[in-house]
């Protein structure tokens, strides 16, 4: 039986614009256990606090040290026999979290869900921004096939990226609501909140209207044909969430990317 772990990180010193998204673990953690909603998923798995390891949160470090201590601990708790299903801090965490679970999943497909690439080679001359971790990511081989899906913001550089590492983007222009994606290696699922449509997350830093209906993104989730081994839920700023919305979006989709790990059809 696959143990799932829950474990967030208080980063967000590779934000642009806006930082706050390190205050969301907690809150996070508290929508998804908040008795104001229920712990059933809708394929009918039952996640209350007892489904998890909580392995608590890890605040930031310096500079670098951060990303080694993201990457100790995934891979710590992969080293266990868990499936971590982590709470951001911004997207840059996905980059060490990747790391680790690629000494374990050498053979590995990445779901993402996003309004951007986040392809730069580089931004604001930071090249771990959190608009960069998938260039790192392809770079460095830590996964074979990346797919990505609500994006309307790709410039140019991001889209010249996309075709050197062979990315499959698709587009809000060109989604639709029958799309089910198959895959043939573990598979592990990120999600920015900004790629849902700012009228059902408004708490994240970069708006991006035009964007998945929380509808959308939970049948993407369910129709996905493949075993899915670990997930994160990132960039949800609190500070711009103020009807406390967000923070339980936020909980329902980390709620319904870890019944992939562990329901029904996960190979657990």
């Amino acid at each position: 039986m696959t143990r799932l772990a829950l474990v967030g990180f208080r980063s967000d010193a590779n934000s642009s614009y806006r930082r706050g998204a390190a205050e969301a673990p907690p809150l996070i953690r508290e929508a998804m256990f908040c008795e104001s909603s229920s712990t059933w998923t809708e394929d009918g798995v039952d996640l209350p606090r007892e489904a998890f390891t909580d392995a608590g949160d890890v605040g930031e470090g310096d500079g670098a040290d951060t990303f080694a201590r993201i990457e100790a601990a995934v891979a710590h708790l992969l080293d266990r026999g868990h499936s971590p299903v982590s709470l951001g801090g911004d997207h840059a965490i996905t980059y060490p979290i990747l790391r680790a679970f690629a000494k374990t999943y050498p053979r590995l497909s990445i779901l993402h869900f996003d309004a951007h690439p986040d392809l730069y080679d580089e931004f604001q001359g930071n090249r771990l921004s959190h608009a960069c971790p998938f260039a790192r990511i392809m770079e460095e081989g830590l996964a074979e096939r990346l797919v990505q899906v609500g994006i309307r913001a790709g410039s140019p550089p991001q889209r010249a990226q996309a075709a050197r590492f062979g990315v499959e983007m698709i587009e809000m222009k060109d989604f639709r609501d029958d799309l089910v994606l198959e895959f043939d290696t573990p598979v592990y699922v990120t999600f920015d909140l900004d790629g849902l449509d700012p009228s059902c997350a408004p708490g994240v830093s970069h708006r991006e209207p035009g964007g998945l209906t929380t509808r959308q993104a939970v049948d993407v989730i369910r129709r996905l044909r493949g075993r899915v081994v670990g997930a994160d839920v990132v960039e949800f700023n609190p500070r711009m969430d103020s009807s406390g919305l967000t923070a339980m979006v936020a909980a329902k989709l980390a709620r319904e990317m870890a019944a992939r790990i562990v329901g029904p059809g996960s190979g657990a």
